[in-house]
């Protein structure tokens, strides 16, 4: 799931035992045997006229019937739609046959995250733009490895998407990832731009986006995704419940507001989230649209940065 730029970078941090370390690469393995098998099934269900909700939940269901968590909301991103587009309640929304649509999923193993997401072009004029993205993030992942500035990778995100003819998507970004932690602080930009350098250990969800349009994401009005900032003593009773279960249930992840219906009945389901987020204890995920309403791919993967090379996860 999207990124938006991160002001101010530093290091991530690092210790613990190194049989910590190993069981928590197993785990991230674990998550991304997982992520390949879903994305496989995305790629065979999806076809003109499914209806976005039924693919958003059958993706969700078979990532827990193989034994993995849902990380977060599938995304599923039409058109000049980069990230955050997920299902509504009772959506009626399908894949036109004019659709660029990008699949962007989470699996965790006990928190562990494998972030993934691929492209598929139904118009069959945007074939290019998606090979942009992809080639994007080979490219990328070629240059990464311990000792690497995350300036480097973004460069050559930059000029691969650029010597195809199209924008890459400057204030969108891959992050780090920790257990349970999707946005960790970290950032591998779409251009040539941040002074971290890698570590080994580091683990990171790396997804260049391409663009016909401006090169830049706004938020749009639609908003279906949310998650715990921070959370506090809550008064109302409904939006106690919802806060009880959400931080029981997704520990910090993301989550759909489809998700919540049978815990906190409508109308007070949307009273409960707009008082959590007024309170600053939820924060929300709008769609980002690109700016000047060009189509948007994207492609991504997770990988552990090694000392010669980066272990992918997907």
């Amino acid at each position: 799931m999207a990124d938006e730029r991160i002001e101010g970078m530093g290091g991530t941090g690092g210790g613990g035992e190194e049989a910590d370390f190993v069981e928590s690469v197993e785990k991230y393995a674990e998550a991304g045997r997982i992520a390949r098998q879903v994305l496989s099934l995305a790629r065979k269900k999806a076809a003109v006229g499914l209806g976005l909700l039924e693919l958003a939940e059958e993706l969700e269901k078979e990532t827990v019937r193989l034994g993995g968590g849902v990380a977060f909301p599938a995304n599923l991103s039409l058109n000049e739609e980069a990230a955050h587009r997920t299902a509504a309640i009772g959506d009626a929304r399908a894949i036109g046959e004019k659709d660029v649509i990008k699949i962007d999923v989470g699996v965790h193993a006990d928190g562990f995250v494998a972030d993934c997401a691929f492209t598929l072009d139904f118009s069959g004029q945007h074939g290019k733009l998606v090979e942009a993205s992809e080639e994007a993030l080979e490219n990328a992942l070629a240059v990464m490895r311990a000792g690497a500035p995350v300036r480097r990778v973004g460069g050559e995100i930059q000029k691969t998407i650029a010597a195809k003819g199209f924008k890459p998507v400057e204030n969108l970004c891959g992050h780090s990832l920790e257990q349970y932690v999707l946005h960790a602080g970290m950032e591998i930009p779409n251009v040539a731009r941040g002074e971290y350098v890698l570590e080994e250990g580091d683990v990171f969800a790396v997804e260049p986006f391409a663009t016909t349009g401006k090169g830049r994401v706004v938020e749009g009005a639609f908003c279906e995704i949310f998650s715990i900032e921070e959370e506090k003593p809550v008064r109302l009773p409904n939006s106690r419940k919802l806060l009880e279960f959400v931080s029981s249930e997704y520990k910090g992840l993301p989550f759909a507001r489809r998700w919540l219906t049978g815990v906190v009945a409508q109308p007070f389901l949307d009273l409960a989230l707009a008082d959590l987020f007024k309170q600053g204890i939820l924060v929300k995920y709008p769609v980002l649209c690109d700016e000047g309403r060009g189509a948007v791919s994207q492609a991504e993967t997770t990988v552990v940065v090694e000392q010669d090379s980066v272990k992918v996860m997907v």
